[in-house]
């Protein structure tokens, strides 16, 4: 499995949400850059990165701030926040992104999604964000009536490179992952799936390891990092073996 660091970027500062919620907000670090640089030097192969005003508004907001990450550093970016049209995706590839998520889009428009599998193979992941077993969107603000497992299996024959689930009741909570509802998805879809979401402990990385048995593509952690309940390095080494 992968450990995938998160940046998750509110006016451009690294930060991280309570919860999803944008008033609840902790910065961890002013230059978002430089916290990509100390993921890269732990050992990390990958960056999950954020646009959270993205998320909210719809449309690319931190463009600046993502721009300097990926000049800051030469291990892949996967991005997520407010991608919702086909130029978009375009332009965030040929600036140097290397895996774009689709989130709000994949629900409200699961033809950009297939259509963006065409024309960018390998580099397109839908997000999954679950809010008591359905999809919210929209940078969490709206809750769907489509349960998060039906959502996954929409793009199953699409050419989606990964499925990332998150439990929004646990992210931020460091209250441990959601291990038997991403492991439910992983086991009902061919797709890959990163779990994301309250992950607070080398203890929960040890737990998703065990329980996913060879499933789960990859872990994202944000605040455990921040809060120094993870040590980077250590949960790399530990998913690697």
């Amino acid at each position: 499995m992968i450990f995938f660091p998160a940046i998750d970027i509110k006016n451009g500062m690294c930060v991280r949400l309570l919860r999803g919620d944008i008033n609840k907000v902790t910065v961890f670090n002013k230059d978002p850059a430089a916290q990509g640089k100390v993921f890269e030097d732990a050992g990390c192969e990958w960056i999950h990165v954020v646009d959270l005003n993205g998320a909210f508004e719809g449309k690319p907001v931190n463009g600046t701030t993502v721009g300097s990450i990926i000049e800051a550093i030469t291990i892949p970016v996967q991005l997520g926040g407010g991608i919702r049209k086909m130029e978009t995706i375009a332009f965030w590839l040929e600036v140097g992104i290397s895996r774009i998520i689709l989130g709000t889009a994949a629900l409200k428009d699961p033809s950009l999604v297939r259509r963006a599998c065409k024309e960018f193979p390998g580099q397109i992941a839908v997000g999954i964000d679950s809010q008591s077993g359905l999809v919210a969107v929209e940078g969490w603000a709206k809750v769907s009536e489509v349960p998060v497992l039906d959502m996954a299996k929409r793009f199953e024959d699409s050419g989606v490179a990964t499925i990332i689930f998150t439990d929004i009741n646990r992210d931020g909570a460091m209250q441990g992952p959601n291990i038997n509802e991403t492991r439910a998805i992983a086991e009902a879809i061919r797709i890959p799936v990163i779990a994301s979401g309250g992950i607070s402990s080398m203890s929960d990385l040890q737990a998703l390891k065990e329980a996913g048995d060879g499933l789960f593509a990859g872990v994202i952690s944000g605040r455990a990092i921040y809060d120094g309940t993870i040590d980077t390095s250590a949960a790399i080494q530990l998913l690697r073996d």
